[in-house]
């Protein structure tokens, strides 16, 4: 009775640490609950009715190649979360393309010549398998006052909150060095409804371009707090 004209999937184990120590978890959740989503839909009937829009993430890219990244870069997951997320990302674009029989040739609808046979498939060279419109949004780091506060950005910005009320003393942090690409939540959800709006279904990088240190990030945040931050020492020593 339910036709939902479109369909976002954003659950999932997103916390790359917290991956390592469930790693199962974290496929079931971040992985194969993209196809058990897919699956649903196609069961239901709703392949050439309901939109698909599949959360994917820049961890993809783990180990990175080239700066910056595009939709061809090529993908190099370093931790549980990021690979569960790139079976995630492959079985949607399976699910939009068409797949090949294997031990024999299969002529699709679309294409001019057979495919190959499965040992030797090449996705590129049909589309629609289902005829789904299926999208996957390869977002960089998307923040808001919602964040959960494991994440660098909330424990950073609570951190600030909690000294400036006499509530915390401390501030524990990793690399300051270490450079994030932040955008807000809000902006990258237009993006996704904009995604599910082109004519065909594509996967779309979003970022806002620009880079930051979790130094600057603590600078700013502190200096917002009106507690301007002065360095001091360096490596593990250092203060502020």
């Amino acid at each position: 009775e339910i036709k939902p004209d479109e369909v976002y999937n954003l659950a999932a184990q997103s916390h790359v640490q917290v991956s390592f120590q469930t790693p199962e978890y974290t496929a079931q959740t971040s992985g194969v609950g993209v196809l058990n989503v897919l699956e649903a839909l196609r069961a239901a009937g709703l392949t050439t009715h309901t939109k698909f829009y599949q959360a994917s993430t820049s961890e993809l890219y783990g180990k990175v190649h080239e700066i910056p990244q595009s939709e061809t870069t090529p993908f190099h997951p370093r931790s549980p979360y990021a690979v569960a997320k790139l079976y995630g990302f492959w079985i949607v674009k399976n699910y939009r393309l068409a797949p090949c029989v294997a031990g024999r040739q299969f002529r699709h609808r679309s294409c001019s010549s057979p495919c190959l046979t499965l040992e030797a498939m090449d996705f590129h060279h049909c589309r629609e398998a289902y005829n789904m419109f299926a999208c996957n949004g390869i977002l960089f780091n998307h923040e808001s006052p919602r964040r959960g506060e494991t994440f660098v950005t909330r424990k950073v910005t609570m951190a600030a909150a909690r000294i400036k009320l006499g509530q915390q003393e401390c501030l524990y942090l990793g690399n300051l060095d270490s450079k994030r690409d932040w955008g807000h939540a809000r902006d990258y959800v237009q993006c996704m409804w904009l995604m599910m709006q082109t004519p065909e279904p594509d996967d779309y990088v979003v970022a806002t371009g620009v880079t930051t240190t979790v130094r600057k990030f603590c600078e700013m945040a502190f200096e917002r707090a009106g507690m301007p931050i002065e360095w001091e020492g360096e490596g593990v020593t250092e203060v502020a």
